[in-house]
């Protein structure tokens, strides 16, 4: 079996093959912030598609300075366009789409106003994209961008709109989570403006068809995202090891449901099972879980191991006999879409525990890919993880199944390929 460094080695080394017209399209990529840990399904997608032939430039709405980054995004950073939240040069490349576009500049902003009334998050985020939306419109022209996507159906999305009204330069844009669950202010007006629309799972699909309208569901195309499959292997892991090892992948946020899965360890603890959980990733929450790990008594047991790259993951999953990631729906509406980090950990027959709320049923089938639970119920996940530490034989079955299922629906070969026929052809 290849050692995590041998697999990095060979992924960087064995490109894709290639779209004959791919040569002629020039995307370029929108999202909140770049480069954010936690978005690596932005980061591998772009790369995947260079290795389609497509150049990709990216264009973030926020340089997210963030501490640890993978390795992979360096060349990204090293060439984004950033901008300050107001220049010289912002404020010409305004002044140029007015004088020459004043229709057109205009009528974007009344688009903006009137789409996003009703929603003071979405108003004021999208009056404050505008100005920097036109300067990268300025800057696609004399790039010659072929076609911009936007990650995220939010403030990404607003700002494509807006290069599109400037340009003619078509757009399309993927639909994730957050983006789409809790406001869905102006979201029938960028599907109909768009070129097509990524939908992330049936779920989504249907949800964004109900907002945008029966007409439009044709132009809905559900792409996953996906996992380099050459790279997260089937793990030989060591025999006999012990404790039973939990993981969870994820920013420490309210809808991942951390704190359900600490107090699932303490039910466990109580039960007397010999395990170690290690949660890896930031956030937020963390304040909050150190109390409670805390105040449980959980520290030898409960570790929190900070937001981690790529390769350090590979590893964290060669040594799990489960990934544990207990989603729940906020007040807010925030909810997970489909996990990456539910993805991967299948694709490395990993067995996975998570809960039954939006996309996740269409890649955890019960019983057959992984074990799902209600959410915020912590008793029923301390059961299945204990049910897991119980029955190794399942555990392997479930992995089995699930890497079948990720190779057949999730792989990001695949889907990429899939997204950047979108892109060249159109939606059809």
């Amino acid at each position: 079996m290849a050692t995590v460094e041998q697999q990095i080695e060979t992924q960087q080394v064995s490109p894709i093959p290639r779209l004959g017209a791919a040569s002629t399209v020039k995307v370029a990529y929108i999202m909140s912030r770049f480069p954010k840990l936690s978005e690596t399904f932005v980061l591998y997608e772009m790369l995947a598609l260079q290795q389609q032939g497509i150049e990709v430039e990216v264009f973030p709405l926020i340089n997210e300075r963030a501490k640890v980054i993978h390795a992979e995004a360096k060349p990204f950073v090293a060439r984004a366009h950033y901008l300050p939240v107001f220049s010289l040069s912002i404020l010409f490349a305004n002044l140029y789409f007015l004088m020459k576009k004043p229709a057109a500049y205009l009528g974007m902003w009344l688009a903006v106003l009137r789409g996003t009334f009703g929603s003071l998050n979405y108003m004021a985020g999208g009056l404050g994209i505008i100005p920097k939306a036109a300067k990268f419109a300025y800057d696609m022209q004399r790039l010659g961008i072929t076609h911009v996507h936007a990650h995220f159906a939010n403030h990404p999305t607003v700002a494509a709109f807006v290069i599109n009204r400037l340009t003619g330069i078509p757009f399309s844009f993927t639909a994730h989570a957050h983006d789409l669950y809790v406001d869905q202010h102006m979201l029938k007006e960028k599907v109909r403006a768009a070129k097509f629309v990524v939908a992330i799972s049936e779920y989504n699909k249907n949800l964004i068809t109900k907002y945008a309208g029966e007409a439009m569901r044709n132009k809905i195309k559900i792409v996953h995202c996906g996992v380099d499959t050459r790279l997260f292997q089937p793990r030989q892991k060591p025999a006999g090891q012990a404790p039973f090892t939990i993981v969870c992948v994820g920013s420490l946020e309210e809808k991942k449901g951390q704190t359900y899965l600490v107090e699932a360890c303490k039910i466990l603890k109580q039960r007397g099972l010999a395990f170690v959980c290690h949660l890896i990733g930031d956030g937020a929450s963390r304040p909050a879980l150190e109390a409670q790990i805390s105040r449980d008594g959980l520290a030898d047991v409960v570790k929190l191991e900070g937001g981690r790259p790529r390769d350090e993951v590979l590893k964290m999953l060669a040594r799990a006999d489960v990934v544990s990631l207990p989603s729940i729906r906020t007040k807010s509406g925030k909810m997970e879409g489909i996990p990456v980090a539910l993805m991967e950990p299948l694709a490395c027959e990993v067995p996975v525990v998570s809960t039954r709320i939006s996309g996740i049923p269409e890649l955890v089938e019960d019983g057959v890919t992984g074990l799902l639970v209600a959410p915020e119920d912590p008793v029923a996940l301390a059961n299945a993880l204990q049910r897991l530490a119980n029955d190794p034989e399942l555990g392997i079955r479930l992995g089995q199944a699930g890497r079948e299922k990720v190779l057949r629906e999730f792989d990001l070969k695949d889907n990429t390929a899939m997204l950047a026929q979108l892109m060249i052809g159109g939606a059809s």
